[in-house]
């Protein structure tokens, strides 16, 4: 999916620029680009991902002191 962005008026290139990278970081683009920067085996991603599900699952502890 392409992110078009068209210049307002008196718009600078450094606004328009700003509203650019906030699309893409809304979009989740930025994070999906650092995410595949490097290889990542796929056993990796498994474990990363069986580690992110354990987290989800597992009850939030009971804080507070008595």
């Amino acid at each position: 999916m392409a992110i078009r962005i068209k210049a307002r008026s008196g718009e600078t290139a450094e606004q328009m620029l700003r509203r650019f990278k906030k699309l893409c970081e809304k979009e989740g683009l930025t994070k999906d680009i650092k995410k595949r920067a490097y290889f990542e085996k796929p056993s990796e991603r498994k474990q990363r991902a069986m580690r992110k599900n354990q987290k989800r699952v597992q009850p939030a502890p009971r804080g507070g002191r008595r």
